[in-house]
């Protein structure tokens, strides 16, 4: 009985000792596989990570133009009220806050309140009466200034109406 526990005790001292050295060689990552996955994950992004940015930049002008359309509904709801549009120095805040002299104005016409704001946090220009119409809206793009190509470029009701006759 006694050779017998022995062995026993050989038998779990043995793989224990043999467990250790096999989990030696599995305790980590070395450093040059780090390396080679960050360098993968930096190739993926610079490859993905423009065309991410460049969806978003394009969505902004999409955006921009959507709000021009709705300004330009809201714009013909107070146009149907007062029997005219909003002067320049009224602007587009004659659609959230009642103007003085108007008294069949049934606003707001914009949800929420309040005039948004471009998509680059820029106020929109409104002019009425404008070159070629009642009003012209318009947004300078992501520069800010007039002109610019690209995301940059001003977006206007005129640009949009003149793109659907074409």
């Amino acid at each position: 009985m006694m050779q017998s526990a022995r062995r026993v005790g050989r038998f779990f001292a043995g793989s224990a000792h043999d467990r250790r050295r096999q989990d030696l060689g599995q305790q980590g990552f070395t450093l040059v596989e780090m390396l080679v996955v960050i360098t993968i994950i930096g190739l993926i992004m610079g490859l993905i990570g423009p065309r991410v940015l460049n969806y978003l930049s394009e969505s902004k002008v999409k955006a921009a133009k959507i709000q021009l359309q709705s300004f330009s509904s809201a714009l013909d709801l107070f146009y149907l009220d007062a029997g005219r549009f909003p002067s320049t120095s009224e602007g587009l805040t004659a659609l959230v806050q009642r103007t003085p002299g108007i008294a069949a104005w049934n606003g707001p016409y914009l949800k929420g309140g309040a005039v948004p704001n471009d998509p680059w946090n820029h106020p929109y220009l409104y002019r009425s009466p404008a070159e070629r119409g009642p009003y012209d809206i318009m947004s300078y793009g992501s520069d800010g200034q007039e002109g610019g190509s690209g995301i940059a470029a001003d977006i206007s009701i005129d640009n949009l109406t003149n793109a659907k006759n074409e």
